[in-house]
């Protein structure tokens, strides 16, 4: 992210100055070159998973695939659901991978190129037309995947944790408490969402650490 970010969250919210002092320099780097496709498969995969268990089921899954770095869209038709089962999908996730290959194909998730010249809400709006797509995982793309810089995934529980121990809030802040201050953020709410992940995570240690709960509010 950029120094203008940097810049402009300092001038605006002192909780954000600390932040960024405590946490250094922004070094969120996007994943520009994975396809709207796969980087939604690997969202379907991870949903309600850790991260070791959504890793040995995309390793399967790639497996059924030999002489493909990752399949095509196209290519789900060549095996069948007990075949994705057996590499752990469940059900629900099977149906989301065969309805993500039927959008795409049709068009409704973007292609690469496409995908590049729509508005967040467009994006947002196409996407979330697939089976198991949801706000969140549309949000994610656009920030991991196409480098977005005015996203904030309110609902993101990492982004409500991390709100919640930066601005001392003795609750669960609502999406919507963090959506009205986030205002202040813009057009930079990418890069204030990065550091409220890292307040999450430096509490989270804290945590483990041992120290009591009234230190981290």
């Amino acid at each position: 992210m950029t120094p203008a970010a940097h810049r402009h969250l300092s001038e605006r919210d002192p909780v954000m100055r600390r932040l960024i002092r405590e946490h250094g320099k922004c070094s969120l780097v996007p994943e520009t070159r994975r396809p709207p496709f796969q980087s939604l498969v690997l969202a379907v995969a991870h949903q309600q998973l850790n991260g070791t268990a959504a890793e040995a089921i995309l390793r399967r899954f790639k497996s059924l695939f030999p002489g493909r770095r990752f399949p095509r869209p196209q290519d789900l038709a060549r095996v069948t659901d007990g075949e994705l089962r057996a590499c752990g999908f469940s059900f629900a996730k099977i149906k989301a991978l065969r309805d993500l290959a039927a959008k795409t194909l049709a068009g409704v998730v973007p292609a690469p190129r496409e995908i590049a010249r729509l508005s967040d809400d467009e994006i947002i709006a196409r996407l979330t037309q697939v089976r198991g797509v949801g706000r969140w995982t549309a949000e994610m793309l656009l920030i991991f995947q196409l480098g977005r810089g005015d996203v904030l995934p309110a609902d993101d529980f990492g982004v409500r944790t991390g709100f919640r121990r930066a601005y001392r809030k003795r609750e669960l802040p609502k999406p919507k408490e963090i959506l009205t201050h986030g205002e202040i953020w813009r057009p930079h709410r990418t890069t204030a969402s990065w550091y409220l992940w890292c307040a999450a995570d430096a509490a989270k240690e804290r945590k483990t650490d041992g120290a009591p709960d009234s230190y981290l509010l």
